[in-house]
């Protein structure tokens, strides 16, 4: 782990974006890892994965209102700004990026980034303009913080293969590294939502994980798509959690896999409710070519 040093605060877009070219122009590689804020050890992972492979890193806390819906947490969404600091400074950033709402949607704002394809299912049907929040916010901080990579998790695989697909199609000169998703003793997948849950609901949380290491035993075993989404299910199901899906689909497209023949690398998603609060998680499968 990297000494602790202090690290630098940084509010204004301009200065930011200064701050990043200068140190690019030095010939110092720059990695850049967006966030939210109420930093957890997933989020640390990132930061030390920038820090082993960059010369400088950048984290943007910025908690991004248009991806939220009018129905959810917006509000509540924690703002532990002095932690996330703290919790930063062992880890190896030198900024962090601290934009005020203003700053990344000006007054008069009417321009959004819509993505299409793998922005469409899942996340995308269950949260309708969800995806244009995040890839309008991305934008925006790619433009802030022109980095030469940035770090996303695992975690929230559609929406890696949303900002992959926005960096692509808009030729923005940025490499996107995905990382391995860090999940609690139990196998939970860490998430700052993780926070909202009460002591029951976080043990029945635990579904999530033990319905993907079912699928992933069955899909091994060579059974169909239907019975290893139903493997997925039924956890979820005996602890009464509310299912918005429980798929497997192609991982590079998010499209139903084919019939018969060699199948594309294949992913299992899930996302369910406990009361008010909503937890995704996946798991990529290892291949397996077979007639079904």
């Amino acid at each position: 782990m990297t000494a602790a040093v202090k690290v630098a605060q940084i509010r204004a877009p301009a200065a930011m974006r200064a701050a990043v070219l200068e140190a690019r122009a030095a010939g110092r590689r720059v990695g850049f890892v967006p966030t939210m804020g109420a930093l957890h050890e997933g989020h640390a992972s990132l930061v030390e994965r920038a820090a082993a492979e960059c010369d400088d890193v950048v984290v943007s806390i910025f908690v991004n209102p248009t991806q939220f819906g009018p129905t959810e947490d917006f509000a509540r969404y924690p703002r532990t700004l002095a932690a996330d600091a703290a919790l930063l400074e062992p880890r190896g950033a030198r900024w962090i990026f601290v934009p005020e709402p203003a700053d990344m949607y000006p007054p008069g704002a009417a321009t959004r980034v819509v993505v299409d394809g793998p922005a469409r299912p899942f996340e995308g049907e269950i949260r309708p303009g969800h995806f244009a929040g995040v890839a309008t916010v991305v934008c925006r901080l790619f433009h802030c913080v022109p980095a030469d990579v940035a770090y996303f998790g695992a975690k929230d695989w559609q929406q890696t293969l949303v900002v992959k697909r926005m960096v692509c199609d808009l030729g923005l000169p940025i490499e996107i590294t995905v990382c391995p998703t860090v999940r609690e003793a139990d196998g939970l997948a860490m998430s700052s939502r993780n926070a909202y849950l009460g002591v029951d609901e976080r043990q029945r949380a635990v579904a999530l994980h033990e319905g993907l290491c079912a699928a992933e035993r069955l899909w091994q075993s060579g059974a169909d798509v239907a019975a290893v989404e139903l493997a997925i299910r039924q956890p979820l199901e005996a602890r009464g959690i509310a299912i918005d899906y429980a798929a497997v689909v192609a991982a590079e497209t998010l499209e139903p896999l084919p019939v018969a023949g060699a199948e594309p690398p294949a992913i299992a998603l899930v996302a369910g409710r406990l009361g008010s609060t909503r937890l995704i998680d996946n798991r990529l499968l290892p291949p397996r070519s077979r007639t079904r």
